[in-house]
């Protein structure tokens, strides 16, 4: 299965990527039976959780139900917890959106809720993040979550999310981030795929992100919130969810939450 998953994440457009998986993974699900593990976004329990990763497979990590991650597990708790997304009527745009979510944000009858991607089949709108054709300030929430390491024009894909949030609102951004590295890194003359894999961590990434993440993300008019949530959490929880390693937790593991002021 590790072969198969890490085949598919190689060689399969990002477009396409999420509904194969989903395919390959219907039959995987009989072998996982059991109750060790539990995916707070489905509510399905398993004997353990499928192995996933690009490069480095991780053990524990995609769920074979809804496809949600260990960040997609903790961003879900919380959504839930810290934030007014399933009580109050909030108009949501879902960039680049991740499958696991898109069918429960849909139920939400306090959401009016969007997608949108570049080229997504499934997108309800396609459209380039550095350039949206939508009204300033027209929604409470957007969340576009893994899509900043991608795009060439980091500034103008920030002030485009930005520039659409209404005050008040606020943005999920989340992105790989190397602990390891105290600035982020970047270098656009490498546009070779098998460069920018062994630079960037993945063939169509143009920078790596680092401990300055928070700041990158600032900009004036715009609060950012580097949210350590996964820490006030039981570490059962955390590990019944397998939202990360409990001994390990890292800047990887933080919410970070842009609020329009």
């Amino acid at each position: 299965m590790k072969k198969v998953i890490k085949f598919f994440l190689r060689n399969v457009p990002r477009k396409y990527l999420q509904r194969i998986v989903h395919l390959s993974t219907k039959t995987t699900k009989l072998f996982y039976l059991g109750n060790n593990v539990e995916c707070p976004v489905c509510g399905k329990h398993y004997r353990k959780f499928l192995p996933y990763g690009y490069v480095v497979s991780r053990e524990n990590a995609l769920c074979p139900n809804c496809l949600a991650l260990e960040r997609h597990r903790l961003l879900w708790l919380y959504l839930n917890e810290k934030t007014n997304l399933f009580t109050d009527n909030l108009k949501f745009l879902h960039i680049a959106p991740e499958l696991c979510f898109m069918d429960y944000f849909r139920r939400q009858k306090n959401i009016q809720y969007s997608t949108a991607d570049l080229e997504s089949p499934w997108a309800d709108v396609h459209l380039n993040v550095e350039n949206m054709p939508l009204e300033t300030e027209s929604y409470d929430v957007v969340m576009a979550n893994h899509i900043l390491e991608h795009v060439d024009n980091l500034d103008k894909a920030l002030s485009e999310i930005y520039r659409i949030l209404k005050k008040g609102g606020f943005a999920i951004l989340l992105s790989p981030i190397n602990p390891k590295r105290l600035s982020t890194y970047q270098d656009k003359t490498i546009t070779d795929p098998l460069e920018r894999e062994k630079h960037f961590g993945q063939k169509d990434h143009v920078r790596e992100f680092g401990m300055d993440y928070a700041t990158i993300l600032k900009r004036e008019g715009v609060e950012i919130i580097e949210d350590r949530f996964i820490e006030t959490l039981e570490r059962g929880k955390i590990i019944r969810y397998q939202l990360a390693n409990p001994d390990c937790l890292t800047i990887e593991n933080h919410i970070f939450v842009a609020r329009k002021l």
